[in-house]
């Protein structure tokens, strides 16, 4: 697709965020948003994203350096809104649990209370405005408005998750330049409030047109996109972009443990579950050993962060020791159609088949 054959509302996505397509690899904390595969998109395109919501300062700053040294493109850097802090106390059954498994793999048990991380959200963003990084995003709230008022006057585009209608109101209320429409078929962790009663599930089927409809800014639609055919059935629906998570773990440039990738590879249709046992929030990812035995003792689960903490010596092990019984296997519905290759491959072939899907209606019509 050439950038003039765009439709007028994805033009206007692309011409925001300083891109040719209107296709954003998903910022995925925690590792498989590498520099590499960030500025693979970005040079292809798209726009690249860097999942920084654990990292300190420091680091974060590391990683926009390392990603302004392979492209001259734009690109997003994305965090996590702070929660308000973890309410509840740690159950002994959760604790009993989690010092099983940690003694089955032979390292330490989780500190109790869990050691806080040493930087706030304040800190994380800071280094994105002395970067000028070109495109913020960020999930699991509402930032200040002081902070999203700071963004805007240096230019810097921003764009915030919604998995509800109201979210995504809040979102443009606040001066969002886009939203991105997170529908449950996604993968990892749901991007709801804190603010919101419940988790909403609703599909992409469903959230997409009507953001879309509420909404004076651009939709941009994500979960279960794994193809062309994803891609233009979400501008269909009113999106005037897409962003695609599961998609790019499967490119050479992702970092992914051996065990999460053959994971995918063998993945099927029903292999994902939503649990909030890794985190305290709710997140969906493969099945295995820990978030099935884990899965009668959800109501007692300590809410993110805490929870997070608590899982995370187990987390490091299991990955550590190749072991996929006890990693958080992250992966959206459409895992099945996960195909390795690398990000430029990927591009290409996403460009190629949005052509052909719209090659064929126009024909059958």
């Amino acid at each position: 697709m050439k950038k003039e054959n765009w439709p007028d509302e994805v033009r206007r996505l692309c011409g925001t965020l300083g891109i040719e397509h209107p296709i954003i690899q998903a910022p995925m904390a925690g590792g498989p948003s590498t520099p590499k595969l960030v500025a693979a998109v970005s040079n292809a395109g798209g726009l690249g994203s860097l999942g920084l919501g654990y990292l300190a300062p420091g680091d974060i700053d590391a990683e926009i350096k390392k990603t302004r040294a392979l492209t001259d493109r734009p690109f997003a850097v994305n965090l996590f809104v702070p929660s308000p802090g973890g309410r509840g106390g740690i159950s002994d059954n959760i604790l009993k649990r989690l010092n099983e498994y940690t003694g089955e793999l032979g390292v330490d048990g989780p500190d109790v209370p869990p050691e806080p991380s040493g930087f706030t959200f304040e800190d994380q963003l800071g280094v994105v405005l002395d970067n000028n990084a070109p495109v913020f995003s960020f999930t699991f709230g509402l930032p200040e408005e002081r902070y999203i008022k700071e963004l805007l006057h240096r230019n810097i585009a921003v764009i915030g998750t919604a998995t509800c209608v109201r979210e995504g109101v809040l979102l443009e209320g606040a001066g969002c330049n886009a939203v991105t429409a997170q529908g449950s078929e996604a993968g990892g962790h749901r991007g709801t409030f804190d603010t919101t009663q419940g988790t909403p599930m609703i599909g992409s089927m469903s959230l997409i047109p009507q953001l879309a409809d509420s909404l004076g800014i651009p939709v941009i639609a994500s979960g279960g996109i794994m193809d062309g055919r994803g891609i233009v059935a979400a501008l269909a629906l009113g999106a005037s972009g897409v962003q695609m998570g599961t998609a790019f773990l499967g490119c050479e440039e992702a970092r992914l443990a051996g065990p999460w990738l053959d994971a995918l590879l063998r993945s099927s249709d029903t292999s994902t579950v939503l649990t909030k046992t890794f985190s305290g929030k709710y997140a969906r990812g493969i099945k295995n050993r820990f978030i099935e035995e884990m899965a009668g003792l959800e109501d007692e689960v300590p809410e993110y962060p805490i929870q997070n903490t608590l899982t995370r010596p187990l987390r490091s092990a299991a990955k550590s020791q190749s072991n996929p019984d006890f990693m958080s296997l992250w992966a959206g519905q459409s895992s099945p159609l996960t195909k390795r290759s690398t990000a430029g491959e990927l591009f290409d072939r996403l460009l190629r088949e949005i052509r052909e899907v719209i090659v064929r209606i126009n024909e059958e019509i």
